[in-house]
C-alpha cells in the first residue's frame, strides 16, 4: 500500500469551511506547523451551513438525554454501547477545546460552550419503564455519574416548569437529568478556529470558491479544479492530501474522486425546521434541553426536544426539529443535488434502502405536508400551555443520511457519520449527520490515524497529541477520564 502522507512539508486541501475542516486544520497545523493548508468554501463566510447555530441541534451530544442512543432489546435490556462511545467522544472534544482555551485562542469559553442541564422526558407506563431501565444501565457507568431519575411530579415541575405546568395528573411521567450537560454554539466555535488558523503562516482561506473536480495523479498527488464564483474564473492546483468536510455536499465531491472505497455510497437528504419562541418571559422560564422519544418511522435526527440555546450571547428557546424532504444536499444547494448523485454503482443500494425504509418515507411525507397548527400540537405535547402566537417557524439545516452497500439487503440507511478514506491515505471524506459536530475531534483524529499513520506514530506527534488531548490514548482508565473531565470543565467554566 502506497503511503503518500509522510512529507513534513506537504500541502493540505480542506473542502468546506465548517467545524470538521476547522478542527482538522487546527490539529494538523499544531502537529506540524510546516504544513501548507488551503481551505475552499463555496459560500461567502465560514460556518454558514450545518455548523451555524440556527442550522444544527447545538447540543453537546454526550448521550445524556438522546434516547435513540440507548436501544432496548427484546428481552428488555438496554444497550449503552453507542451512548458510551458518543459520551467518550464528546469528552475528547472538550479536552481539545480546553487546550485551545488555555492557549488563549478564545477570549472566553462562554462564547461557544455553556452549561445547560440535559433531560429526557417520557410519558406512559411503557416509556416510563424504558426510561427507568435506561437510567439503571447508564448510571452504573462513570461517564453518567450524577444522573438523576424522577417520576415525582413536584420534582419534575422544578426541573422543567414549562413541560409540567398544565399537564394532566393521570398519566405516568418520568425524566432523567444530567446537570453537567452543555449547549455548544458550533458556529462561533468554527469562526474562532478559522480566525486563528488563517493567521498562521502557510494557510489560505478561499471564500466564494467552489471545488468542481479532483483527479488523482500518477505521483500520488491530486489535481483540484475549482472556480472563483465572484469573478467566474476557473483554476487548478496540485495538493498532497484532500479532506472533504463539506457536510451534505461531501458525497458529490467524493464521487468525483473515483476512488474505489467510495463505490456504492449514496445519500438521502432530510431537511429540518424549528419552532422558535419569540416571547422573552417564556424563554426565561426554561433552562434545559428536554429530549423525548422519536415517533414511529422518524429518523433519529428528528427526536423532539424543547431546547434552551445560547446564541450570540442571548438565551433562545426552540422546539423541534420537524423534518421535511428536499432534493437539496445543502441548505444553499441545488434541487438537482440528489438526482445528480445517482450513478450506476449506488443506484441499487439507494433503491434497496428506500424499499426497506418505507416508514421513513411516509413519515417525511406527513412532516412535509403538515400545517402550523400540527406543529403547535406537537409542541403542546411537551409544553401544554404554549401560546401559538409566541412561536414562529424557522428553517434549519439540511442533513444527508448515508446509504451504503449491504450484501444481505442491497443497501442500508445509516443514521450516523461515516469516514471514507482511500487506501493510500491521500483523500478522506466525512459523510452523514448526527452526532456530527459534537464528535468532531474524535472524527478528525480518525482521519489523521487513517491518512497520516506513519507521522502519527512518530514520537513528536505522539508527544504533541498527549499535550493537546491527554485522553487520546487507548489505555485511558475511568479514573483518568473523570479526572480530565473535571479539569476540562473547570477550564471551560462549566462549573461556574
Amino acid at each position: 500500500m502506497q503511503q503518500v502522507n509522510t512529507n513534513p512539508n506537504q500541502h493540505i486541501t480542506l473542502i468546506g469551511a465548517g467545524i470538521m475542516s476547522a478542527t482538522l486544520g487546527i490539529l494538523l497545523k499544531e502537529l506540524n506547523p510546516n504544513f501548507g493548508i488551503t481551505i475552499y468554501e463555496r459560500l461567502g463566510e465560514v460556518a454558514a451551513e450545518s455548523s451555524d447555530a440556527w442550522n444544527n441541534a447545538g447540543t453537546g451530544h454526550s448521550a445524556f438525554c438522546e434516547l435513540n442512543y440507548t436501544p432496548q432489546h427484546e428481552d428488555g435490556s438496554i444497550d449503552i454501547t453507542k451512548a458510551v462511545k458518543i459520551a467518550s467522544a464528546f469528552e475528547l472534544s472538550k479536552s481539545f477545546w480546553a487546550y485551545l482555551v488555555r492557549r488563549q485562542y478564545f477570549d472566553a469559553p462562554e462564547a461557544f460552550i455553556n452549561n445547560i442541564p440535559h433531560l429526557s422526558f417520557v410519558w406512559g407506563e411503557d416509556n416510563v419503564a424504558f426510561l427507568r431501565a435506561r437510567y439503571a444501565a447508564l448510571s452504573q457507568h462513570p461517564l453518567f455519574a450524577g444522573m438523576q431519575f424522577s417520576a415525582d411530579r413536584a420534582e419534575l415541575l422544578e426541573w422543567m416548569p414549562l413541560v409540567m405546568q398544565g399537564r394532566s395528573g393521570e398519566e405516568p411521567v418520568a425524566a432523567t437529568r444530567m446537570d453537567t450537560g452543555t449547549d455548544v454554539n458550533f458556529g462561533n466555535l468554527t469562526r474562532v478556529l478559522f480566525q486563528h488558523l488563517t493567521n498562521q503562516p502557510g494557510v489560505e482561506l478561499l471564500l466564494n470558491h467552489e471545488v468542481r473536480d479532483m483527479v488523482k495523479q500518477e505521483d500520488g498527488t491530486w489535481l483540484v479544479a475549482y472556480k472563483d464564483l465572484i469573478f467566474d474564473e476557473k483554476y487548478e492546483r496540485y495538493t498532497d492530501f484532500v479532506f472533504i468536510g463539506a457536510g451534505g455536499g461531501a458525497l458529490p465531491l467524493l464521487e468525483k474522486s473515483d476512488i474505489k472505497e467510495a463505490e456504492g455510497y449514496g445519500g438521502f437528504p432530510v431537511s429540518g425546521q424549528w419552532l422558535v419562541c419569540r416571547d422573552a418571559a417564556t424563554i426565561a422560564q426554561h433552562h434545559a434541553k428536554v429530549y423525548g422519544k422519536a415517533g414511529p418511522g422518524a429518523p433519529p435526527m428528528s427526536v423532539p426536544h424543547l431546547d434552551t440555546r445560547i446564541i450570540d450571547g442571548k438565551k433562545a428557546l426552540l422546539f423541534g426539529p420537524f423534518a421535511g424532504f428536499s432534493t437539496k444536499f445543502l441548505k444553499n444547494g441545488s434541487y438537482f443535488d440528489l438526482p445528480a448523485s445517482i450513478e450506476f454503482a449506488n443506484i441499487i443500494p439507494m433503491l434497496s434502502a428506500g424499499w426497506h425504509n418505507l416508514a421513513l418515507t411516509k413519515y417525511l411525507i406527513r412532516q412535509a405536508t403538515q400545517h402550523q397548527h400540527d406543529r403547535i400540537a406537537a409542541l403542546q405535547e411537551y409544553y401544554p400551555l404554549a401560546d401559538p402566537d409566541a412561536w414562529e417557524l424557522a428553517i434549519a439545516g439540511q442533513r444527508v443520511q448515508v446509504i451504503k452497500k449491504d450484501e444481505e439487503e442491497g443497501g442500508v440507511l445509516e443514521f450516523g457519520t461515516e469516514l471514507v478514506c482511500s487506501a493510500d491515505g491521500s483523500i478522506a471524506a466525512l459523510l452523514g449527520a448526527s452526532p456530527g459536530a459534537s464528535t468532531s475531534v474524535s472524527a478528525m483524529l480518525d482521519v489523521i490515524e487513517h491518512c497520516f499513520p506513519e507521522l502519527l506514530r512518530s514520537p513528536e506527534w505522539q508527544q504533541k497529541l498527549q499535550q493537546m488531548i491527554p485522553l487520546f490514548h487507548p489505555g485511558t482508565t475511568n479514573a483518568e477520564l473523570l479526572h480530565h473531565r473535571a479539569v476540562n470543565n473547570a477550564v471551560l467554566r462549566l462549573d461556574d
